[in-house]
């Protein structure tokens, strides 16, 4: 399976041109998954109520869901991709999977960032694993289970466990990251849950409201024993595929006495309250 990522400098406010440019580069690659950042259609620094408003869109017809669609359809790939949802009188910080057939899941960020707090409603959906069937070079199909989550939720293992003990292959992770940890914390995400994990980032700053947020790159794919399999650059666009068999998610032996799945031991963990 052909998996990669998108890692541009989105511009604040530009949501078309910003989805054109991550458009252009999934239809010069060949890839069965495509992961693009958080946020990626509008920018991340709101100053705000009103720039949320205008800039978040309905996941059912909103113009840049409409376009990956197209994109999904035009180059028989899926394609995850982090968006600003409008829903309602609610906002939300969220990630799309769509397919050649169109919408296949959705997921609202759990675990807000900084201000985010003041702009979006945190997620009020389960972590959830989306099968899709991806067409062999030999010929024949085969499924692989596709799990979600946003950005700052890799700083909470609970978030890569869940998707893992749902049975998640992948964990497609669209990020804007400014902190330094997570490129290296996925790989231990990916050794004790023995998935693979596609993080997406994007590059450049963004200068409102008297601060600078600068973005870290480092886009990467990592396997299940924590190999990192290509990471990006910390300031250049890029689109990178990498092939890999989610196969090898599915087993969480170490050795033959060590399942990582079946040796937790639940009763003695602490239970937030």
């Amino acid at each position: 399976m052909k998996v990669g990522f998108v890692q541009i400098d989105c511009r604040f406010g530009e949501a078309e041109k910003n989805t054109e440019r991550a458009v252009r580069f999934i239809s010069e690659r060949k890839a069965d998954l495509w992961v693009l950042p958080e946020l990626f259609h509008c920018g991340y620094q709101f100053i705000s109520k009103k720039e949320v408003a205008d800039l978040a869109e309905p996941v059912s017809d909103g113009p840049t869901v409409l376009r990956l669609l197209k994109a999904a359809r035009e180059n028989k790939a899926y394609l995850v991709a982090g968006i600003a949802e409008r829903s309602g009188r609610k906002f939300y910080n969220a990630a799309v999977l769509v397919g050649p057939k169109g919408l296949i899941g959705l997921y609202r960020k759990i675990h807000l960032f900084y201000e985010e707090k003041r702009w979006f409603t945190p997620g009020n959906l389960p972590f959830q694993v989306h099968p899709i069937r991806y067409r062999r070079e030999g010929g024949g199909s085969r499924k692989v289970n596709i799990g979600m989550m946003v950005c700052f939720d890799w700083v909470f293992p609970e978030s890569a466990r869940s998707l893992a003990l749902l049975g998640a292959d992948i964990i497609c992770h669209p990020s804007n990251l400014v902190l330094p940890y997570c490129p290296d914390a996925m790989v231990t995400r990916c050794i004790e849950n023995r998935v693979f994990a596609i993080t997406t980032n994007r590059v450049g700053a963004e200068s409102r409201n008297r601060e600078t947020l600068t973005f870290i790159g480092r886009s990467e794919v990592v396997d299940p024993r924590g190999k990192i399999l290509y990471r990006a650059s910390d300031k250049e666009e890029e689109a990178h595929v990498v092939e890999i068999d989610p196969a090898a998610a599915r087993n969480k032996s170490l050795n033959r006495f060590n399942h990582l799945l079946k040796d937790r031991r639940e009763r003695f963990y602490i239970k937030g309250q």
